[in-house]
């Protein structure tokens, strides 16, 4: 079942070229050998790809909706795998079935090999990530309490997830096939292959995700004990056995681990103080959390990020958090004391949480007699600065690449637009050991998604409200803008987003339909990030050799069952919890807040029902804030200044403005004790241990942090199972919430809101 071009099967196992890549780093790491012979598409590579996929999948569904929404990375299943290949590679049988046959197979090729290590970590990768498109069900079934029937919601997923797929076969020949177009993610996966971490610091500044990959050199090779008495495997049982066990406390019995907010202990009733200290709903001083959901739920393993960005995301959260929200609050920017200190809620003019439900018509869009009684939509100012903070992060990630990259950006990729590119030497490899993906799979895939989008726009119309040239739109917008942010993605490793661009455009273009506007950004959005996605993969594929189709095979399928498993375990989730979501219903220190659901929503109700026109436009209070688009710009500028002023000064071309602004993006629904607890973390493993702690780092930091995931992830669903699905709980002081019942108070004179002191 291996591609192999049939004139070569008489060709060596091991395949190598003397060529010079075009990049050096490339030319430094990857290494230009392939054998065509090696297992890949297994019996082992498919139990193992598919299971990983689905536990993957559901784990990550299940925190969705949780309060410290926790995912589970694949590096999980990436260290679970090797042991369990390995023996199945010992025990299954060597017969062949069907021998003689097409449909010849054997269980066991003979050893477990990378190639179906790399192949199952693809299927757990599609497992990891998680759909965009559940915030759709969520926001419509759960927040605005309409009809959303089970199989639009499911086809919506899965055209969102894999329409990206269809074009990114036209973009191949210049995003994937030519040498400059070199993926630096990607090259730092392969670099931990096979150098040691010394090397790997030359591209420890663009690690992210990707760099989970250290697992595969730590697991594919024969492994003594070390000094410390224990191998990888082991350290990674016994930190899945021990957060598994810890997890039942901060969980189960005592919750207030979750967020320690002992400031306000001092002074419970006074809102300042409360404010000041609530890690979940105020500037979090001093506010920590020793669990392991809180710490990694919204920015990912602490352990997985390196000093240079800890050190911007840590300076953007104190600006953000303890400089512009305390200035703006304090001196009433847009009557920020009418509201409270931090939330990602809505609210009108009395510091009321808006009743958005009553300002939607029969046919689910703006009902204008009902909001012009109700009035305008307003939100705290933290929530607005977040928003402008957003634009700047948008204008700030173009300027920077252009600025600082601009010119290897212009040399790298001219020759490629116009057609007269050089193809990367692993290119050639792949060309001559495997059979390429024809054209017209990617646009049959194309096109049934395309026709599967036309006929909900039509026959779901009333659910989805999206018209066909709507979905023709969001298309044509991620189509033309995949190359151009290809380019810079697989130069750079940055890549601005479009989920602002595309809300703003239907926003104006089809306003007052919530649901329209946001099946639009989804599409927009996430069909570019899926098709770059696809095209960083089949890079990947081509620098260790993973032959085309299977990779292709792989990618597809695991998308498709992890579409499945995540709708299927949405669903099952809102008929078995009650009140899923619903803060005003939900039991006191509930874990089942839904906050990431929450943001989505309420972007729902400012770019779709209500539009942006009212709110950043002519019409609306907010029409400053988009003068965070300029700020964003000038940002960058300022620094790429002071690196040509002070060239001595090495520091400075560290600080990273796209990151800097973009740290607190995620807030809310991020809290502060999320960011509070996350870099205590991030420094102690990326600065601390990295620095003095260099073999133990490099040995077990990556096994650590999976082992925090998975222990963590299967304790939270056997509790829920077993005791919290059942309603078993403990009532008493340690299961009470943070202790800061003042922080969402408003301090505006003569502002009345329930169970808060009148000023």
């Amino acid at each position: 079942m291996i591609e192999i071009r049939s004139e070569l099967e008489s060709e060596s196992d091991l395949y190598a070229d003397d060529e010079i890549s075009i990049v050096p780093q490339v030319e430094l790491t990857v290494p230009k050998t392939d054998d065509p012979t090696a297992p890949t598409v297994t019996f082992r590579m498919w139990v193992l790809g598919i299971t990983a996929c689905v536990l993957l999948s559901f784990v990550n569904q299940f925190f969705w909706y949780r309060t410290n929404p926790l995912t589970i990375s694949s590096v999980s299943a990436q260290i679970a795998v090797v042991p369990i290949g390995h023996l199945m590679a010992k025990v299954l049988p060597t017969r062949r079935f069907f021998q003689g046959t097409r449909w010849s197979f054997t269980m066991n090729p003979g050893p477990f090999s990378t190639k179906e290590h790399v192949l199952i970590t693809v299927f757990a990768n599609s497992g990891s990530g998680a759909v965009y498109a559940s915030h759709i069900l969520s926001a419509v079934k759960l927040f605005y309490k309409r009809r959303l029937d089970f199989l639009p919601a499911l086809l919506i997923m899965i055209t969102t997830q894999v329409l990206g797929f269809g074009w990114a076969g036209l973009y191949r020949k210049h995003l994937v096939e030519p040498g400059e177009m070199w993926w630096p993610s990607n090259l730092v996966q392969v670099s931990l292959f096979r150098l040691y971490i010394s090397h790997v610091r030359l591209y420890y500044p663009k690690l992210k995700e990707s760099l989970l990959l250290i697992i595969y050199r730590a697991l594919h090779e024969k492994e003594n004990k070390s000094k410390w008495g224990v191998t990888r495997n082991q350290f990674f049982v016994i930190t899945l056995v021990t957060s598994f066990s810890y997890y039942i406390l901060p969980g189960y019995l005592f919750s207030l681990l979750t967020t320690v907010s002992w400031l306000c202990w001092i002074s419970p009733k006074s809102v300042l103080v409360n404010q000041l200290g609530s890690g979940s709903v105020g500037l979090g001083i001093g506010a920590f959390g020793l669990d392991w959901a809180t710490i990694a739920s919204y920015l990912g393993s602490p352990l997985a990020s390196p000093f240079f960005a800890t050190a911007n995301i840590a300076v953007g959260f104190f600006l953000l958090m303890y400089v512009i929200t305390p200035l703006s609050y304090f001196l009433d920017f847009f009557n920020a004391k009418t509201f409270p200190i931090y939330s990602g809620k809505l609210f009108v003019s009395n510091g009321q949480e808006y009743k958005v439900r009553s300002i939607i018509n029969d046919e689910f869009r703006l009902d204008h007699n009902a909001y012009a009684e109700a009035g305008p939509v307003h939100m705290s100012t933290f929530f607005a600065v977040s928003y402008g903070l957003g634009f700047a992060t948008l204008t700030a990630s173009v300027v920077h690449v252009l600025l600082f990259n601009g010119k290897d950006l212009w040399n790298q990729s001219k020759g490629v637009l116009r057609g007269n590119k050089k193809m990367d030497i692993h290119t050639k490899i792949m060309k001559r050991n495997y059979k390429e993906v024809p054209l017209w799979w990617f646009l049959s895939i194309f096109a049934v998604n395309i026709v599967v989008v036309i006929f909900m726009c039509f026959y779901y119309k009333t659910q989805i409200q999206l018209p066909w040239w709507g979905a023709f739109l969001a298309c044509l917008i991620a189509i033309f803008f995949t190359p151009l942010v290809g380019v810079i993605k697989a130069t750079t490793n940055q890549a601005p987003g479009l989920n602002i661009i595309t809300e703003y455009i239907i926003g104006y273009a089809y306003p007052e339909r919530p649901v329209a506007n946001i099946c639009f950004k989804t599409y927009g959005f996430i069909s570019m990030t899926q098709s770059l996605t696809f095209l960083a993969d089949l890079k990947l594929g081509a620098y260790m050799k993973i032959p085309p189709r299977t990779l292709f095979m792989a990618q597809v399928v695991g998308t498709l069952v992890a579409v499945l498993v995540y709708a299927s375990t949405a669903w099952w989730l809102m008929a078995e919890i009650p009140n899923l979501c619903d803060t005003s219903l939900l039991p006191p220190g509930s874990q089942w807040t839904c906050p990431t659901d929450r943001v989505f929503f309420d972007a729902s109700v400012i770019w779709g029902l209500v539009g942006p026109r009212r709110m950043f436009g002519d019409l609306g209070e907010y029409a400053n804030v988009n003068w965070f688009f300029l700020g964003g710009a000038i940002a960058p500028a300022l620094v790429y200044l002071a690196t040509r002023i002070f060239p001595k000064k090495k520091w400075i071309s560290n600080i990273h403005m796209p990151v800097l602004i973009g740290a607190t993006a995620i807030m809310p629904p991020a809290t502060a004790v999320n960011f509070t607890s996350w870099l205590v973390m991030a420094f102690v493993f990326g600065h601390v241990v990295f620095k003095y702690k260099r073999e133990w780092w490099q040995r077990y930091n990556y096994v650590l942090s999976g082992g925090m995931d998975a222990g963590t992830g299967f304790m939270s669903v056997l509790l829920f199972l077993a005791l919290q699905r059942s309603d078993i709980s403990l009532g008493w002081w340690g299961n009470s919430g943070e202790g800061c019942p003042v922080a969402k108070c408003p301090t505006a004179k003569g502002v009345i809101v329930h169970g808060c002191p009148v000023f």
